[in-house]
């Protein structure tokens, strides 16, 4: 394997931080917003593989990637504190797949806003479980550097997640490759939650059980979306008259407050995520802006979740590895202690070792192997059955 030095000189410039932990269909699946293949019986086994992608950057979002949207791997990582953390060791077996009977239902247009003149069909794809009874909602958000959102990544844990009685929703956001900000994005993610809820019936959904999911750049969206419940300003589009709020946060390996993303990697990592243009601030100022969030305090408040927080803020975990060198292991601490000092029930947990969730695209495929260990998902659908039932 390269040496982190290598994988940094390869990976800078580049941004696709893409979540392709396992990213590939599930076993069952159809095409269209109502048709629906059948599944196969239940056969417990391996969650479903994916091989390599050949997506460029930016795929699924609509465009080419920047170039100026700016990215690094550090070299090294500060020692997270972990004093008011859960520790979790992810040695032990894989996530097994095959528990429940799905219906796949792929492609479903559930919002086509219009970013910089042009508009864009947000796509989304939904495994639900056979069966009698409406089933919570899980709505998950991948990543991809605020440049890729790849709905079809991650396909093992997702499955893995609908087979414990979920129905799951992997959706498309608007990213830097169409113009877009953060704003639109935590639009994005609400559209989707309005959607699914007003067709809740359709697709056997309990539209009172909702959860958000997110991984890397869907961890920070996910969070914005949780912490902003009962703020109507981020709802726009379609659905109004149904409600974004959801009642339940998993947010993995996430940003949150994006002048201090690099405060744990070396000095070189530093000041390639602080530049203008880098993918944070291409993400909150718009593509080609020189404005950054280490100098204007008041928009990096305003892109920063923990500004949200209130008393209908809904409950967080946060899961972030000892060991990311994509994103400082800090930002979901700095997470967890502002929701705590707002009374939101809040638990995070350091995953022993763990790197970001996914290092495949600079050469490291074996980083996401922890991340679907059945001690990690376990503590994720743990809390799901907690706070939304399955």
């Amino acid at each position: 394997m390269a040496t982190r030095s290598r994988l940094a000189a390869a990976a800078a410039g580049a941004v696709a931080l893409g979540l392709v932990l396992t990213a590939c269909s599930s076993g069952s699946s159809s095409t269209g917003s109502s048709a629906a293949s059948p599944a196969p019986s239940p056969t417990l086994g391996a969650c479903p593989q994916k091989s390599p992608s050949t997506t460029e950057p930016g795929a699924g979002g609509g465009g080419e990637t920047p170039k100026g949207a700016a990215f690094s791997v550090s070299k090294t990582v500060k020692a997270t504190d972990t004093s008011t953390s859960t520790v979790i060791d992810p040695t032990g077996p894989q996530i097994k797949c095959g528990q429940a009977d799905l219906s796949s239902h792929k492609d479903i247009v559930y919002s086509s806003p219009t970013t910089a003149g042009k508009k864009t069909d947000l796509k989304l794809d939904l495994q639900v479980p056979k069966g009698s009874g409406a089933k919570p909602l899980v709505v998950y958000i991948t990543g991809g550097g605020f440049v890729a959102d790849d709905k079809a990544a991650n396909p093992g844990q997702r499955t893995y997640v609908a087979d414990q009685g979920y129905a799951v929703a992997s959706i498309e956001y608007r990213t830097i490759a169409n113009g877009a900000t953060y704003k639109d994005g935590v639009a994005d993610v609400k559209s989707a939650i309005r959607y699914l809820r007003a067709h809740a019936d359709q697709y056997g959904i309990d539209g009172t059980k909702v959860a958000v999911w997110g991984q890397s750049a869907g961890g920070y969206l996910a969070a914005m979306a949780g912490t902003t419940n009962g703020d109507k300003q981020f709802d726009i589009g379609d659905n109004l008259g149904q409600s974004s709020e959801v009642q339940a946060v998993v947010y993995e390996f996430g940003a949150g407050d994006l002048s201090k993303i690099a405060d744990d990697f070396d000095a070189a990592t530093q000041k390639t995520y602080n530049a203008p243009g880098s993918f944070v601030n291409a993400y909150v100022f718009g593509p080609g802006s020189k404005k950054t969030v280490t100098d204007d305090a008041a928009a990096n408040a305003a892109a920063n979740p923990a500004t949200y927080i209130n008393s209908r803020t809904a409950p967080f975990i946060l899961l972030q590895g000892d060991n990311d060198h994509v994103i400082s292991p800090s930002q979901s601490l700095i997470l967890a202690d502002a929701l705590k000092a707002k009374d939101v029930d809040a638990t995070r947990y350091v995953v022993k070792g763990a790197d970001h969730g996914d290092m495949s695209f600079v050469g490291d495929p074996k980083a996401g192997i922890p991340w679907s260990t059945q001690k990690v998902m376990g503590t994720i659908t743990s809390f799901l059955g907690e706070r939304i039932g399955g």
